[in-house]
C-alpha cells in the first residue's frame, strides 16, 4: 500500500489522480490510496512574512503527515514548494511536466488590453510583469480556485484574467478565450506546470517506486529553476521568475527579479550541460545578485 497525501481542491485531486494512475501503470498490482489533507492555505489563512510565505501554507500539513508516517508521498504543485524542504524530506520524483506558460483570458494579447482594464490576479510575479508592459491597466487582486476566478471574470468583476495553462489543462477546461503567453513574453514562476512527489529521505522502497514515474527532462529543468530560487533567496512574496527547457543534452535557463511595480527589472539567461543544471541555476542567481538583485528583493 502506498498512501498519497494531497490537498482537497479539484486541481489537487486531478493531479493526485494522474500520479495514482502513473504509479499503478508502472507497478501493476500496487495498491495506491489517496488521502486528502486540509492545509492552512485551504482554510484561507494569510501569508506570513519571510521565507516560504504563502507557499508554505499549502504544503505544511502534508509535510507534517509525511514526517509522522501518516502518508508515504506528498503530491504538490512544484510552484507551491518552498526552496528549502524540512529535514528528512526530499523530492522523490518529478513526473512529466504540463505546460509551464500562463494564459490571458479576456483579451487578444497584452497589447490589446484597453487602457484601464481590470486584470485579475493575486500573483506578485504576474502583477509586476503586467505593469512593466502595461502601466495603464489596473491589477485587481483575485484569489480562489480556477473555477471561482473564471466565474468572477464571467460576472464582470474583472475584464481579464491571467491563469496557469497547466491548471486549465489538468482540470479539462477548454476556455475559448484563453490566449497563451509565451515564456519569452511573460516568464513563468519556478516549477509551474510541474509536480513534486515529496517523500521521506529514509524510505528507499518508496523512492524506488517513485523513480518509475520520474521524467528526466522535467526533473532537470526543475532542478535548474529551484537552484536559482534557493540561491537568489526569494520566496513567493517576491516577483521573481525562472523557466528552464531541456534539449539535446543541454538545459537553458532564463530568470528575472523585479520589484512589485515592475519598475526595476533584472534578467539573465544562459545554458549548460543537463548534468550541470543546479550549477547553472546558482550561477544565474549569483550574476543577478551581483547586478543588484539583493536591493530589489529587500526593497
Amino acid at each position: 500500500m502506498l498512501r498519497l497525501g494531497t490537498r482537497g481542491s479539484a486541481l489537487a485531486r486531478a493531479q493526485a489522480a494522474l500520479v495514482h494512475d502513473g504509479l499503478v501503470r508502472r507497478h501493476p498490482g500496487l495498491r495506491v490510496e489517496t488521502v486528502h489533507i486540509r492545509t492552512t492555505g485551504d482554510r484561507g489563512a494569510r501569508a506570513p512574512q519571510g521565507p516560504g510565505g504563502r507557499k508554505g501554507l499549502f504544503v505544511k500539513e502534508i509535510e507534517e503527515a509525511l514526517l509522522a508516517g501518516e502518508i508515504d508521498v506528498g503530491v504538490h504543485s512544484m510552484k507551491d514548494l518552498p526552496a528549502r524542504l524540512p529535514a528528512g524530506l526530499v523530492v522523490g520524483a518529478v513526473p512529466a511536466r504540463a505546460a509551464a506558460h500562463d494564459v490571458l483570458i479576456g483579451a487578444g494579447g497584452l497589447r490589446e488590453l484597453p487602457s484601464g482594464a481590470r486584470v485579475g490576479t493575486a500573483s506578485v510575479r504576474r502583477r509586476a510583469q503586467l505593469l512593466a508592459r502595461r502601466r495603464d491597466v489596473v491589477v485587481t487582486p483575485l484569489r480562489g480556485n480556477v473555477d471561482t476566478r473564471l466565474r468572477r471574470w464571467r460576472e464582470g468583476a474583472v475584464d481579464a484574467l491571467i491563469l496557469a495553462a497547466a491548471g486549465l489543462e489538468r482540470l479539462g477546461i477548454a476556455e475559448p478565450a484563453a490566449l497563451a503567453l509565451a515564456p519569452e513574453e511573460f516568464l513563468p514562476p519556478v516549477g509551474q506546470g510541474a509536480l513534486a512527489l515529496e517523500c521521506r529521505a529514509d524510505a528507499p522502497a518508496t523512492r524506488a517506486l517513485l523513480a518509475a514515474v520520474e521524467d528526466p527532462a522535467a526533473a532537470t529543468a526543475v532542478a535548474a529553476e529551484r537552484a536559482f530560487l534557493l540561491a537568489i533567496g526569494g520566496d513567493c512574496n517576491t516577483p521573481l521568475a525562472a523557466h528552464a527547457t531541456v534539449a539535446d543534452g543541454q538545459v537553458a535557463l532564463r530568470a528575472l527579479v523585479t520589484d512589485r511595480e515592475g519598475q526595476h527589472w533584472l534578467e539573465d539567461a544562459d545554458s549548460a550541460p543537463a548534468a550541470e543544471a543546479e550549477a547553472l541555476g546558482r550561477a544565474l542567481a549569483e550574476r543577478l545578485l551581483a547586478a543588484g538583485a539583493r536591493g530589489i528583493l529587500e526593497g
